[in-house]
């Protein structure tokens, strides 16, 4: 474990839906610096409410003070996606400033598309995710100035340990080779959204899992339009990405 002290307060991974970024919130909770929180925002706009350390909030704006105050106790790790628009999120100039990292995971639209509909066929387009993204990623960069880190979930499957060594070095944090494997298993942060992260849970590191795509993405009339609404999104992004 790390010293706190060289910690962000709050470090941030906002994901585009089904990129593997429950596999990244789980190496991050192996490493027992920081306090994990899984979809506090997404489980907020789904479910209309999210508990925070035993506390419910039914707001933007109440959930980012709740999660300042987690982070006065030990440093916060909040991987979310981006399913839907967060306003209370892209208002808050201190939350992406001076209070939180912001970083983001990425994967081929094309791909998330095909594992999203095996989960939800009636998926619509603006939950795939990457506009979303997109905007939250300018709007970083224009208030801070900087760059914010983005990182291409096939690369971390690639080439697992560089990546991750990267993304820790970009955002300040020790690498801790120990955090790359940890055992199979259900996480209570995860059990509002379990059905989403079966793979996840049965997972051991960033291991590559072959997928049988059930439908023609590009072909399809409605994802087919999905994947050209999205793609200049994830392709400005890609551009972006840490080679690791």
């Amino acid at each position: 474990m790390s010293d706190r002290s060289s910690l962000p307060g709050i470090l941030v991974l906002w994901s585009a839906p089904r990129s593997r970024s429950t596999a990244f919130f789980r190496m991050m909770a192996e490493r027992g610096d920081f306090t994990p929180v899984h979809e506090p925002f997404s489980y907020l706009a789904e479910f209309g409410y999210v508990d925070i350390d035993g506390d419910r909030v039914t707001s933007e704006p109440a959930l980012i003070e709740r999660l300042r105050s987690l982070a006065a106790r030990k440093p916060v790790f909040i991987k979310d996606t981006t399913d839907e628009r967060y306003p209370g999120v892209l208002a808050d100039r201190e939350f992406l400033t001076t209070d939180a990292v912001h970083t983001f995971l990425i994967r081929h639209p094309r791909d998330t598309i095909a594992s999203y509909q095996k989960l939800n066929p009636n998926v619509v387009r603006h939950q795939i995710g990457f506009e979303a993204q997109y905007e939250l990623f300018t709007q970083v960069e224009h208030v801070t100035g900087r760059e914010p880190v983005v990182i291409d979930s096939d690369d971390l499957l690639d080439r697992p340990e560089a990546v991750v060594k990267s993304y820790c070095e970009r955002v300040g944090i020790p690498f801790l080779p120990e955090a790359m494997s940890w055992e199979a298993g259900e996480r209570r942060e995860w059990a509002p959204s379990g059905r989403w992260h079966a793979d996840a849970a049965k997972s051991t590191g960033f291991t590559r899992i072959t997928e049988e795509n059930d439908v023609d993405v590009e072909a399809h009339p409605v994802y087919g339009d999905y994947l050209r609404h999205h793609l200049p999104f994830y392709e400005m992004l890609h551009a972006r990405r840490l080679a690791g």
